[in-house]
């Protein structure tokens, strides 16, 4: 477990290198969607039900970790309840440096940015739960995060009520 821990450190520092972040971006492809569901939002801010969603891999400290041994990535998903605190979250995930966001969490899932705007009135209640996936998933993991997990967590927001979701790319 050591030797996987350093080997990923030694990839996040590569990264850092401009040259080698660059090189790798001009031959990445991401998967493109040319039909993204747009719902015009029919009463104000201040009224909608809001839910979170991140691909930072966070998580409470309870819950089961992501697994990062899988090369393919983890397609599953992970709730946070909306009133959640600092302490008791953690940040697993190997494809970014999250340093900055393991002292702030908000970075990736801005509970408390959120909490600050409803206490100003200008956006309405969160939902019970907010949600972490991983990022990084790549193929046959992929399919599943799209036909599955996904699905679930919509349902899952549908069946809430909620009126927006927030999606924070880690």
């Amino acid at each position: 477990m050591l030797k996987e821990s350093l080997i990923d450190k030694l990839w996040v520092a590569l990264f850092r290198i401009p040259l080698v972040k660059n090189f790798w971006a001009r031959s990445y492809e991401a998967v493109l969607f040319d039909r993204v569901p747009w719902t015009k939002l029919n009463k104000p801010l201040p009224e909608c039900k809001i839910a979170l969603f991140t691909t930072g891999g966070i998580h409470l400290k309870s819950d089961e970790a992501f697994d990062l041994d899988d090369p393919h990535g983890d397609s599953s998903f992970r709730r946070i309840p909306h009133d959640v605190s600092p302490e008791d979250l953690i940040i697993k995930h190997k494809y970014y440096d999250h340093r900055d966001a393991d002292r702030d969490p908000n970075l990736i899932l801005p509970f408390g940015v959120l909490r600050q705007l409803q206490a100003e009135g200008r956006v309405g209640r969160s939902n019970k739960y907010h949600y972490s996936f991983m990022g990084h998933i790549e193929e046959p993991h992929l399919t599943t995060l799209i036909q599955k997990s996904a699905v679930d967590a919509a349902k899952e927001i549908k069946q809430q009520k909620v009126d927006i979701a927030l999606l924070v790319p880690a």
